[in-house]
């Protein structure tokens, strides 16, 4: 996996996720082939133990979850997508600097 994190199965378990957290849920779509993905990789798993307890991260490698990539509309990546009580409520595509993706993503 590109990161730590909660590693999606499946689209059950990625709604429940997305719909039960009660902190925000940051979900990157990402490939083990994706030098870009690599790339952002460090800054998540930063993010993650920085905002331990006020975030989520799940990762859903599309490699493996064609369908569930496709129902969110992704066509490149990485994707990142940031859900609050199970909205979607930004969505940030490709790597970028910790502090640009940061304020992308609302946080």
């Amino acid at each position: 996996m590109a990161a730590a994190g909660v590693a999606i199965a499946g689209p059950e378990q990625f709604n429940q996720l997305i719909h039960s957290s009660t902190v925000p849920v940051i979900v990157d779509f990402w490939a083990a082939w994706c030098v870009p993905c690599r790339m952002i990789s460090p800054i998540l798993d930063e993010l993650m133990a920085e905002r331990e307890g006020q975030l989520v991260v799940a990762k859903v490698n599309v490699d493996e979850h064609p369908t569930l990539a496709a129902e969110y509309g992704i066509m490149s990546i990485p994707t990142l997508l940031r859900f609050d009580n199970g909205q979607e409520t930004a969505r940030v595509v490709g790597a970028m600097p910790k502090a640009q993706l940061l304020r992308r993503l609302g946080l």
